[in-house]
């Protein structure tokens, strides 16, 4: 019998950076989930869903107000146990911890602490990429984003973006996560795709911590 593949990887990095271009292909790359001859759901979690609110763009997990820091916390514990009761299996995760970490730590100067999270992930096998982009591939990343987005304003401004990156890279550099940092300034996300396969083969994190 053939090694069960259940990689466990949180896209982490600033807006522009195509994470979510990267989740949907890495759920689908032979190399990281195994071949698929025919199309059927996959995991695909992110504490980016707005969902404390009603409205669009709202609050969640991410960007939540103070008074709902309790529910953030409550709801990265219960993905940690679904996790746990699911351990030999697949989960792609576009965003995580490290953004809450970065979105409080600039809005509002507050640090939660997720080692309790962490010692829970890294039994499983969870490692972090963290994908940013060289400055000057901002404005052309911006230009493809405004052709889908629903909310084009909140690129108006580069420069919150640019400065962000340095803030993931210290959080994920300090986290107990293994993690990789990919540069995704040419836009290749089949490219980014396998040299994520290639750091998870050469590292052990295609599969379970347990074998099958």
């Amino acid at each position: 019998m053939s090694t069960k593949l259940t990689p466990k990887i949180i896209l982490e990095g600033t807006r522009l950076t195509q994470k979510t271009d990267l989740a949907f292909a890495l759920n689908e790359h032979p190399r990281i989930v195994g071949p698929r001859r025919y199309r059927y759901h996959s995991p695909l979690v992110s504490a980016e869903w707005c969902a404390f609110t009603d409205f669009p763009w709202g609050r969640g997990p991410v960007n939540y107000a103070p008074e709902e820091e309790a529910v953030a916390l409550e709801t990265y514990a219960t993905w940690a146990r679904l996790f746990e009761l699911n351990r030999y299996y697949s989960w792609i995760v576009d965003r995580f911890h490290v953004s809450t970490q970065v979105y409080q730590r600039q809005a509002r100067g507050a640090a939660p602490d997720f080692a309790w999270l962490e010692r829970r992930l890294r039994p499983l096998g969870f490692r972090h990429v963290l994908c940013w982009r060289r400055p000057e591939t901002f404005e052309a990343a911006r230009a493809e984003r405004l052709k889908v987005s629903g909310n084009p304003r909140q690129y108006d401004d580069l420069g919150p973006f640019i400065r962000e990156q340095e803030l993931y890279r210290s959080v994920v550099r300090a986290s107990a996560l293994p993690h990789l940092e990919l540069d995704v300034s040419d836009g290749d996300v089949a490219r980014a795709a396998d040299r994520i396969a290639d750091w998870l083969e050469a590292t052990g994190g295609l599969s379970s911590p347990w074998g099958v």
